[in-house]
């Protein structure tokens, strides 16, 4: 399905060369705000305390946030639990306080406050304190997990296409996943389970484009003998324009859709996916197809040559 169809071809490795440095420029941005600032790591990583509130009609969960985030909480994480009735609520370490005396005190700020419709009938469900040995292990697992992925990519792509496309990808797929979380270094936005998970649906994202791209390639080297790797290059990415305008801006409706109206709960979820999406195709056109082309890629690499037999003639299978 194609909206419309560009008859000549784009000269995008035309451009390859000054987009790379840019791209080389921020993602060194990005390492560098990673290793001044560093993650805001929610409390799944740190360590923190987990309150279940009921009420007895269904709760204002806007209201419940800005309660506690009056008593000095930053990006409190408060979400419906079951029903709409029931709140669960993550409050990281704070000094000086155990988690008796958090939940406690929060509890209380809750039952007192008259303009929660129902706060003086809400009753204290349960109380967990999340150790930082639980956040260590979901740290290393979840690097552990991005680890296996990126080993994945790179066996899958080499058996494919050809180990070129493979370091190719793994350079485009670390360029998107630094560059997310660049951003989320740069402006403290929380860094939570939902968040990792939104960098792994990015990598398989990712990778998916630049499939399409290098499968394009290897039909065009097929179909078109006269053309140097620049122009088969240019031409795959021409001719499958349509499709990513398609596809991406069907998914980006729905990704811009959670972040405007997803509340809280999924805002950053919805934020490193609208820009690991949007970094996604870039690193797809000018990042992956471009390390490729600078590998040296060739025709042969994706192409058997014919082998023919001392009489001139092709060799049979």
């Amino acid at each position: 399905m194609e909206f419309f169809r560009i008859r000549r071809d784009i000269p995008f490795m035309r451009h390859a060369l000054v987009l790379n440095i840019i791209s080389l420029m921020t993602f060194l941005a990005a390492v560098g705000f990673l290793a001044t600032r560093g993650l805001h790591w929610s409390i799944e990583f740190t360590g923190g305390t987990v309150l279940e509130v009921a009420y007895p009609q269904a709760a204002e969960i806007e209201r419940v946030r800005a309660t506690v985030a009056k008593l000095g909480y930053e990006d409190p994480q408060v979400q419906n639990f079951g029903t709409s009735r029931d709140v669960m609520i993550r409050l990281p370490v704070k000094p000086g306080l155990g988690s008796t005396e958090q939940s406690q005190q929060v509890f209380a700020a809750l039952k007192a406050d008259s303009s929660t419709p129902g706060a003086g009938q809400a009753e204290l469900r349960r109380v967990e304190f999340v150790g930082p040995q639980i956040g260590e292990e979901l740290a290393i697992d979840g690097a552990l997990a991005l680890l296996f992925v990126i080993i994945g990519i790179v066996i899958y792509l080499a058996i494919r296409f050809e180990w070129k496309f493979a370091v190719a990808a793994i350079v485009a797929n670390l360029h998107d996943v630094v560059i997310i979380l660049g951003f989320f270094a740069a402006f403290g936005w929380e860094f939570s389970l939902t968040v990792l998970a939104a960098v792994l649906a990015v990598l398989g994202y990712s990778v998916n484009e630049s499939v399409v791209i290098f499968d394009r390639i290897r039909e065009t080297f097929r179909r078109k003998r006269g053309m140097s790797t620049r122009e088969v290059i240019d031409h795959a990415i021409t001719s499958t324009i349509s499709r990513t305008i398609i596809t991406h801006g069907c998914t980006e409706m729905m990704v811009v859709s959670m972040l405007i109206f997803g509340g809280p709960t999924l805002f950053h979820f919805a934020l490193a996916l609208t820009i690991g999406i949007l970094f996604g195709i870039y690193s797809s056109v000018f990042v992956a197809a471009a390390v490729a082309m600078w590998l040296g890629l060739k025709r042969e690499d994706l192409i058997k040559p014919i082998k023919k037999r001392d009489d001139g003639q092709p060799e049979l299978p």
